[in-house]
C-alpha cells in the first residue's frame, strides 16, 4: 500500500516546553530540514492533511504549505490538550471526510511510513489504535478518531489529562511493538529525542556527517 491514506490525517505536536533538550526541538537540525520538517514531510507520504500543533506563542516557521499550523489555546494539558486542538481543527477542514488522525511528536526523525500504515490498519471499527510496549503506552504512536473531540473535552476538563485516561476510557485497539517489527525492526518510529543525547544518538544512526554539523547549525542534504 502507498499513497495517502484516505479519510485519515495526520497530527504533529511540537508545543512542548523541551525542557531536557534545552532549546526547541522542532528546530533542530536534520540534514537540509528540521526536526519538525522532517516528521511533516514523512507523515504526509500517508496521511493528508497534516495538522501542527504549537503553542499560543510559540514561533514555529519553515512549514510546507498543506500544513495547518494550529494554536494549543489551553496551556499545561499536555499531549492530550494537543490531541484535542489538533482533532477539532481537522474537524473543520473542507474537503473529503476525516475520520481520524494518526499523531506523533514533532522529534521523531526516523518515523517510517510502514508504521503509520500499519497502525492505521489495527484501527478497523475501534475508536483509536495505539502501540504498546509490555505495560507501556506510546500515545503519540496511534490513530485516533474525530468521534473522540468530546470525550477528550471532558477529561481536560476534569483534569484528566494523561493519554492514558483516554485510552481506558475508549474502545482501544493496543498494538504489541513486537507486532511492528516486521515493517520497523528496531521501532525506530518510536525514538524521540528528549535531550541532547538522544538527538545526538539518532543522528549517529541516521547519518554520522550528521553530528557535527548539528551544533554549528550547517545542513547537508540527507
Amino acid at each position: 500500500m502507498s499513497g495517502p491514506t484516505k479519510h485519515i490525517a495526520g497530527i504533529v505536536l511540537c508545543g512542548g516546553q523541551s525542557s531536557r533538550m534545552g532549546r526547541e526541538k522542532w528546530a533542530l537540525p536534520w540534514g537540509n530540514e528540521t526536526l519538525l520538517q522532517r516528521t511533516v514531510r514523512i507523515l504526509s507520504e500517508v496521511v493528508h492533511p497534516i495538522a501542527v500543533v504549537a503553542a499560543a506563542e510559540q514561533n514555529v516557521s519553515g512549514l510546507p504549505a498543506h500544513a495547518i499550523l494550529v494554536r494549543d489555546q489551553i496551556s499545561a494539558q499536555g499531549p492530550l490538550g494537543g490531541l484535542h486542538a489538533g482533532l477539532q481543527e481537522l474537524a473543520q477542514v473542507n474537503g473529503p471526510r476525516i475520520e481520524a488522525a494518526y499523531v506523533t511528536a514533532c522529534d521523531t526523525p526516523l518515523l517510517k511510513p510502514e508504521f503509520v500504515r500499519a497502525i492505521i490498519e489495527r484501527l478497523e471499527t475501534h475508536e483509536l489504535a495505539v502501540a504498546k510496549e509490555g505495560r507501556f503506552h506510546h500515545p503519540l504512536a496511534g490513530v485516533y478518531r474525530l468521534s473522540l473531540i468530546d470525550r477528550i473535552e471532558k477529561l481536560l476538563r476534569a483534569s484528566r489529562n494523561r493519554p492514558l485516561f483516554l485510552i481506558e476510557d475508549s474502545d482501544s485497539c493496543e498494538v504489541d511493538v513486537e507486532e511492528l517489527r516486521s515493517v520497523d525492526p528496531e521501532l525506530d518510529s518510536l525514538r524521540n529525542c528528549n535531550t541532547p543525547e538522544e538527538y545526538e544518538a539518532v543522528l549517529k544512526k541516521f547519518q554520522p556527517s550528521l553530528l557535527s554539523d548539528s551544533t554549528t547549525g550547517k545542513h547537508h542534504s540527507s
